[in-house]
């Protein structure tokens, strides 16, 4: 009965692992068809012939190189940052005591419901007002901080027995190095976590680049993609070909940090 159990949650693992990945697959193969073969009905598990033409076709329609750096220096900016204010943030209400952290942090969770299209508008007059418009900066600043982030990590946080702090203070370490010379080496999983979600977004994101940028100099990956997308219609193949230069490097990037996130998950440390 053990072992019926044990080969029915790998079947089932397996049959998940596949229905995820096929997306992945199905956005390769299609970006090495040609126009006729990639609408084809019933359509083909594999190309007839490799057409690699539509990759060269998707730099020369999109100045990728350029999309490519700046999404690099955006989604790296936006990574160290977010990680430094979500450990400031989680240690003050993990473990530092002030009047009102409780309410204050509840507070904070019920923002949380407020989604981003709704906060458009006000960071866009603040982009504007602080003559960021049409910057890197501009793209940088709204992916800085994040409530759901410091959540994650106070939790982590909390997790950690109060006894190694106390232990750390009765040696002589102040709050400072208590946090980043034995919190954070501890918290290692999580922050790959949110390092990862933190990297996904700001690489993803594309109405925010939209709005805060008018010229290609300062414009991400994403927005290559709408280059793509005209009014006599879209060519899949090379509308595949331009994604998959734009999934590529966040799914090397995931199998990177994918045994800090499984360590993460297996300790309990992500739990509310």
């Amino acid at each position: 009965m053990k072992n019926l159990k044990k080969t029915l949650l790998y079947v089932l693992l397996t049959a998940g692992a596949l229905v995820m990945a096929f997306p992945f697959f199905w956005m390769i193969i299609s970006s090495l068809k040609t126009a006729a073969e990639v609408n084809t009905t019933p359509p083909t598990f594999w190309p007839r012939r490799l057409m690699f033409e539509n990759y060269q076709y998707a730099f020369q329609k999109a100045p990728f190189l350029i999309y490519f750096r700046n999404s690099v220096v955006v989604t790296l900016s936006s990574v160290v940052l977010s990680l430094f204010t979500t450990i400031l943030a989680a240690f003050a209400f993990s473990r530092l005591k002030f009047p009102g952290r409780d309410l204050l942090f509840a507070m904070l969770l019920a923002l949380m419901m407020v989604p981003f299209e709704i906060l458009i508008i006000t960071n866009y007059t603040t982009i504007v007002s602080l003559g960021l418009m049409d910057t890197l900066v501009a793209l940088v600043i709204p992916f800085t901080s994040s409530i759901f982030y410091t959540y994650i990590l106070r939790n982590f946080f909390l997790s950690i027995p109060d006894t190694i702090y106390y232990s750390a203070r009765v040696d002589g370490a102040n709050n400072w190095r208590y946090l980043w010379r034995i919190m954070v080496p501890i918290a290692k999983p999580a922050l790959a976590t949110i390092g990862l979600l933190n990297a996904i977004a700001a690489w993803n994101s594309f109405l925010w680049t939209m709005i805060a940028t008018n010229t290609t100099q300062v414009r991400t990956l994403p927005f290559g993609l709408y280059a793509f997308m005209t009014s006599s219609g879209i060519r899949y193949e090379r509308l595949m070909a331009a994604a998959t230069i734009v999934v590529v490097p966040m799914l090397i990037l995931f199998v990177f940090f994918r045994r800090h996130i499984v360590a993460g998950v297996s300790r309990g440390g992500l739990k509310g």
